[in-house]
């Protein structure tokens, strides 16, 4: 955990020698959902291979770059694209960019993905507020010593998405006309495609949807001191439920028309937030 904390000290000096100012919100962009980058006023790009330490994406739909400028006059950092533990990463590896971001002092984080809907009223392209997870995968990024430098050795999770920003959000939505829902994400492994039978155990369990990201960053936000928000954009219906066989590339697609919308939301909050200080 010492290298850990020397490693994020590497990493911010160099964005710090880049950037100027210091970000108050962060938004990790899931696959496909890079439209609201196009937003950044004054952007600032970074591409993760030349951040010392900093995790690598690899999979499609993820363009692994870092972007600093600001929306609505707020300070913002965005990940386009994101590490994944299917990849091969370690747990705290895929959480380093969160634990960098309290490094750079950013107070609140939206999260966004592309994810499996379970929930019979859901359908391809319904946007979901989670409000609570599952994790699936019998390993998490505080697993070990612990650096209280970082955060305590055992963080509260009884609230891990702001339940203040969702009550705001849900208003932006509603005075948009934005139709969205709520519900439970199961956090999973991959990266296959659940199975039919996994998807029931998950279903059983509470989860509206299921996906590969999101939970090891949700908990170490949480770990971290920052606030944490999150949608869940569902590009396709579990297996069992969806009639055809699962196609990244359909994932993708559903992902970048529903990317508009989303992105009008989370601008829309963006403001709302700076204006709620």
């Amino acid at each position: 955990m010492e290298m850990l904390y020397e490693k994020l000290i590497e990493a911010t000096d160099f964005i710090q020698s880049v950037i100027s100012g210091k970000p108050e919100i962060a938004i990790i962009l899931g696959s496909g959902l890079g439209t609201l980058s196009d937003q950044l006023e004054t952007p600032v790009v970074i591409p993760y291979k030349d951040i010392p330490h900093f995790p690598l994406s690899t999979v499609a739909g993820h363009a692994g770059r870092l972007l600093f400028g600001s929306l609505h006059g707020t300070p913002v950092m965005m990940m386009e694209g994101r590490p994944h533990y299917y990849e091969g990463y370690s747990m705290r590896q895929i959480a380093f960019p969160v634990f960098l971001m309290k490094f750079l002092g950013v107070k609140k984080l939206v999260i966004t993905n592309a994810c499996g809907g379970i929930n019979n009223d859901f359908s391809p392209g319904t946007l979901m507020i989670i409000d609570d997870f599952i994790n699936l995968v019998s390993d998490n990024p505080l697993i070990g010593i612990n650096d209280e430098r970082l955060g305590p050795r055992f963080p509260d999770m009884s609230e891990p998405y702001s339940l203040e920003i969702i009550s705001l959000a849900e208003k932006v939505a509603d005075n948009l006309g934005i139709e969205y829902s709520r519900g439970v994400y199961a956090g999973f492994q991959g990266p296959y495609y659940e199975t039919a039978a996994e998807i029931r155990s998950i279903g059983r369990m509470g989860a509206d949807a299921v996906g590969m990201s999101t939970v090891s960053e949700t908990i170490a936000a949480n770990y971290a001191g920052i606030e944490c928000f999150a949608i869940a954009c569902i590009t396709n219906m579990a297996t069992g439920i969806q009639k055809v066989k699962h196609s990244h590339q359909r994932v993708l697609e559903i992902a970048r028309l529903s990317s508009v919308t989303l992105s009008r939301w989370i601008s829309s909050l963006i403001k709302a937030l700076e204006s709620s200080r």
